[in-house]
């Protein structure tokens, strides 16, 4: 049988079940990473329903990663965290796996607490629910140099480029960023002043140099 994912579902989920033998693990994988980005999620659901049971099929890393993005727009959190968590990853997939594990903890908060989340509140959401080590390197990730947080750092650094620890603690809350991920960028962008104020000075003498 040969199967065209791109082709219009014709509500018969069993198809892909009593043409299964005809398909490969490759070939499996390949359907739903197809499937997955065409954005048809019902169809993505229906195939996987009708998938075999079977172990090498069910823990093949695309069929993981499908099912993690069916559990995901169903709003079974749950079964997403299961997923994730008892099931290692490829690299390759860390960042949409990881951009689920968020979004679905900060539905949760803001579900329980009736209203949004900002971006302090989406700091502690990502603090009280770490990224499981099946999904992420280990290496610090930044979630939210936006904008807002870059515009908050760039007046206080106007004003007074060497902040305090406790200033350090109150941005951090601000901008939703950790202490560190401040003091990085403070020390950075003090590190690239300095700099341009260096290259200004030897701009200045070679340019005296060469008119006198």
């Amino acid at each position: 049988m040969n199967f065209d994912p791109s082709a219009p579902y014709d509500g018969g989920a069993g198809q892909f079940a009593r043409g299964f033998g005809c398909f490969t693990e490759e070939q499996v994988a390949c359907v739903c990473e197809v499937l997955q980005h065409s954005g048809n999620i019902e169809r993505l659901a229906r195939f996987l329903w009708s998938l075999p049971s079977c172990e090498q099929i069910q823990k093949n890393e695309s069929v993981l990663k499908a099912r993690a993005i069916v559990t995901f727009q169903r709003g079974h959190f749950k079964e997403l965290y299961n997923i994730v968590e008892n099931n290692h990853f490829s690299p390759h997939n860390h960042a949409k796996l990881q951009s689920l594990w968020l979004k679905a903890h900060y539905a949760e908060a803001e579900r329980s607490r009736g209203r949004p989340l900002g971006a302090v509140g989406k700091y502690r959401v990502r603090r009280k629910h770490p990224l499981p080590r099946t999904i992420w390197d280990g290496e610090e990730t930044s979630y939210c140099f936006r904008e807002r947080s870059r515009q908050i750092l760039r007046t206080w650094y106007s004003a007074n480029p060497y902040p305090s620890p406790r200033d350090k603690k109150q941005l951090a809350e601000w901008t939703g960023l950790t202490t560190i991920q401040v003091s990085n960028w403070f020390k950075n962008r003090r590190q690239r002043d300095r700099a341009a104020e260096e290259q200004d000075r030897s701009v200045g003498w070679f340019v005296g140099w060469s008119v006198g």
